[in-house]
């Protein structure tokens, strides 16, 4: 029986699949992105709708459909970038390493294969030997996505590195600004 599905695969272009079957595969990605953050954290980003209750669970939810509606119709690289950055910028301020960070790009490739039951094995005909070329193709723009993320998330660290030191900076102003008014206080106290 499996083997017959891949013949009707095999007659359609990859592509036409993709449209097919995108709301599943987004589902199937959000899920997954879902579950790099721990179980209870996961639970709630994934039951809680309301974009302001739960703003993390809205970002990455639109901007899954973004990416993957950019992947197959467009690819326009300042939406791509924009978008990366809501997701990243996210994952940066709570602490996930570089690789935690942008692996939710790769989980993209799992939900493709996940949701379209294909394998790199069993691919017999013509027709399904250039379904599996055209994946690996759209596989290469996933990756090619992933080294756009990891740009953006250098960009996201480093502006919160930079924000991190103006804070810092400016509390170190306000500290000088007590002490000296104490001092000024002690001062005059001691005046009088």
């Amino acid at each position: 029986m499996g083997h017959k599905k891949n013949k009707v695969i095999g007659r359609v272009k990859l592509k036409t699949l993709l449209q097919e079957k995108k709301g599943d595969i987004l589902k199937r990605w959000i899920s997954l992105i879902l579950g790099t953050y721990p179980p209870d954290v996961s639970h709630f980003l994934k039951l809680e709708k309301d974009r302001f209750a739960n703003p993390v669970g809205y970002a990455i939810s639109t901007s899954s459909e973004t990416l993957l509606n950019e992947l197959l119709l467009g690819e326009n690289t300042d939406k791509i970038i924009s978008t990366l950055d809501s997701i990243i910028r996210i994952r940066v301020v709570q602490d996930f390493s570089p690789s935690q960070a942008i692996a939710f790009i790769f989980l993209l490739k799992k939900a493709v294969r996940e949701e379209l039951k294909l394998r790199n094995e069993g691919f017999k005909t013509e027709d399904e030997r250039k379904i599996l070329d055209e994946l690996l193709l759209f596989e290469t723009r996933i990756d090619g996505l992933a080294t756009l993320a990891f740009d953006v998330y250098v960009k996201c660290r480093d502006d919160i590195h930079r924000i991190r030191m103006e804070e810092a900076k400016a509390e170190r102003v306000m500290a000088d600004r007590l002490m000296r008014l104490r001092q000024s206080v002690k001062e005059k106290d001691s005046s009088m």
